[in-house]
């Protein structure tokens, strides 16, 4: 019998998931049945740029969504940091670094995530001709009970039961999939704040202001950090703020309130109402946007990702942050893991699941790594240690210490390490 597969989810993972599913090497009779839930009623414009790195590329090949990706990046052409009244002082272009490229031969792809979720989603529903993939929008749920060799879920606002043989959640670092099954006791061991909270959003891109193909960074001191970015694609400009706070406890608290946007943007407002440079402008633009996504910086640790027939996927089994660049690759190859091994074991999820750990298991710990200190020492609380700071990044980019960097970075998502699960190549796709 066709396993029937629930995914939560309609970000990254999720849509990348259904798709392995359909090229994945099971018998015709064997062909598994998809659904995907998304608790927002459409594939969500949020969030900020995303990296696809390593690995990561040679799996959007393996999808047949390279040329729709590239022809989706923001076009951002390096790094300015900038003073208060907008002087670059320094810059570090890695568009045009012959020296990165040569030691990073599969590029870095920077995209919006809503855009390479929208790419996904589709992409899922293109790969065969069969419509393979149900998707329900707007809906999500609020009891999962398992009995046996069966899950079976509750549908908060249609009402309805349904009956699966296995849940994938794959519903990001605030999963109720994992909450739910795994309970709020392990809730509160498994993800880790990190003390950072950022607010993303798009605004109309102003040349007059300085808006240009660089991402324009800008520290303060209250360990606050701007940045404006270039979004190609839409003729916009995104604007990222960051703030590492471990003393109010507001920040976390309308982080895990899912509709409280009014709240979240007033706590924004409060805190870099004084922070110089473009911070009125971003503040205005932040009240006037119908996308502002906001969240919690943090990791989520877990000694195993799957309990009974439920398995956790992308940053709900091991958000490494966005300070590591690598969640949506992880996301990309957690998909293929996961597809392989149920493909390999159909009638033995418990081998399945062991085989999509082991898999992904030394990624993810690689991945999760972070400098000890790292918040501390790039997110300064007084003018003095901007300077220092300031002083040390221009130090970096003078001796080329980035690009020294850079040659160690990726070496675990390396295209050679990826296992043949015997996946079908699709053909490209196209909008």
């Amino acid at each position: 019998m066709p396993l029937n597969i629930l995914i939560v989810g309609c970000s990254i993972a999720g849509p990348a998931l259904a798709t392995f599913l359909q090229l994945a090497p099971f018998a015709e009779d064997d062909k598994p049945r998809i659904t995907v839930l998304e608790r927002s009623p459409a594939v969500r414009p949020q969030g900020q740029n995303v990296d696809i790195r390593g690995v990561g590329v040679t799996l959007l090949d393996k999808l047949g969504i390279t040329a729709a990706v590239k022809a989706s990046t923001t076009g951002e052409a390096g790094v300015q940091w900038v003073t208060s009244d907008n002087y670059v002082w320094c810059e570090f272009d890695s568009a045009n670094d012959t020296e990165t490229q040569r030691h990073n031969p599969t590029s870095d792809i920077e995209i919006l995530r809503g855009r390479m979720a929208q790419i996904l989603w589709r992409r899922s529903q293109t790969v065969t001709e069969d419509k393979a993939v149900e998707y329900i929008f707007g809906d999500y749920l609020d009891d999962i009970q398992q009995e046996d060799d069966k899950v079976t879920v509750h549908f908060a606002r249609s009402g309805l039961h349904r009956t699966f043989d296995l849940v994938v959640g794959a519903d990001g670092l605030q999963s109720t999939t994992r909450s739910t099954v795994w309970g709020p006791t392990a809730e509160a061991t498994v993800v880790h704040p990190l003390g950072m909270y950022a607010a993303f959003f798009s605004m109309p891109k102003d040349a007059k202001q300085g808006d240009n193909d660089y991402r324009r960074s800008y520290h303060t001191h209250g360990r606050r950090m701007l940045s404006i970015r270039p979004d190609q694609q839409n003729g916009r400009s995104t604007a990222l703020l960051t703030i590492v706070n471990e003393t109010d406890p507001r920040f976390d608290a309308v982080a895990k309130a899912r509709s409280s946007v009014d709240s979240q943007k007033a706590l924004v407002n409060e805190y870099f109402a004084d922070a110089g440079w473009q911070a009125l402008r971003l503040l205005q633009e932040m009240h006037a946007t119908d996308d502002f996504y906001y969240s919690m910086v943090a990791q989520v640790k877990m000694p195993r990702w799957s309990k009974g027939r439920v398995v956790l996927l992308g940053d709900a089994a091991h958000c490494a942050s966005h300070l590591s660049g690598m969640g949506t690759t992880l996301a990309l190859l957690g998909a293929y893991s996961l597809a392989g091994a149920l493909s390999a074991h159909p009638n033995d999820t418990d081998t399945a699941f062991s085989a999509y750990e082991e898999a992904m298991r030394p990624h993810v710990d690689k991945a999760q790594k972070i400098m000890p200190g790292l918040m501390r020492i790039f997110a300064p609380e007084t003018a003095w240690g901007v300077w220092l700071i300031d002083t040390t990044i221009r130090f970096l980019v003078w001796t080329r210490v980035f690009t020294l960097l850079m040659r160690f970075k990726g070496a675990d998502t390396e295209p050679d390490a990826l296992p043949d699960y015997g996946f079908a190549q699709p053909p490209e796709y196209k909008e």
